[in-house]
């Protein structure tokens, strides 16, 4: 990809790939840039938060973090670094991402981590493209075009639906 890298996306681990690749594929699709690395906050925090402080130096915009169980990593990172931090909060332990979830959106006032649903990599490909969006008209234009297709995939559902009811 000869695009440059807008948008970091951190594992906590690098069994959250298998879900975390979805967003690598949504940002893929837009043609943006991205680099994704495993930076376990407990287990190489010295790694993982000089990733968020270098972060907006090494000319990323947006920052995706994926953890499970008590998912420190968008927290911690959003405390080093001015760039909008998206958590996706993983399925992970015998809470099944509950806990994730709460340790995502649980965050102090002033350090703000936008949120996704548990396991919602494509979401947050989506948000970070939005954020890109409000500085790229043609990333808006993109944008446009795929939530017209949503649109459009709706009504071809609801038309195949109603033809069935005929029957």
């Amino acid at each position: 990809m000869n695009q440059p890298k807008k948008v970091l996306i951190l594992l906590g681990s690098d069994s959250d790939f298998a879900v975390m690749r979805e967003a690598g594929e949504v940002l893929k699709s837009f043609e943006v840039g991205f680099d994704l690395r495993v930076l376990s906050l407990h287990r190489a925090p010295d790694e993982a938060l000089e990733a968020a402080r270098t972060a907006e130096k090494d000319g990323y915009h947006v920052i995706i973090a994926a953890a499970g169980q008590a998912a420190h990593l968008a927290g911690a990172v959003a405390a080093h670094t001015v760039l909008p931090v998206i958590g996706v909060p993983m399925d992970s332990g015998p809470l099944r991402g509950v806990d994730a979830l709460y340790s995502t959106v649980m965050m102090p006032p002033g350090v703000p981590v936008a949120a996704m649903a548990i396991g919602g990599s494509r979401n947050a490909a989506i948000l970070a493209l939005q954020i890109l969006g409000t500085s790229d008209e043609a990333l808006r234009e993109k944008l446009r075009a795929y939530k017209a297709s949503l649109a459009e995939g709706v009504r071809a559902k609801d038309k195949k639906i109603q033809e069935e009811l005929k029957k």
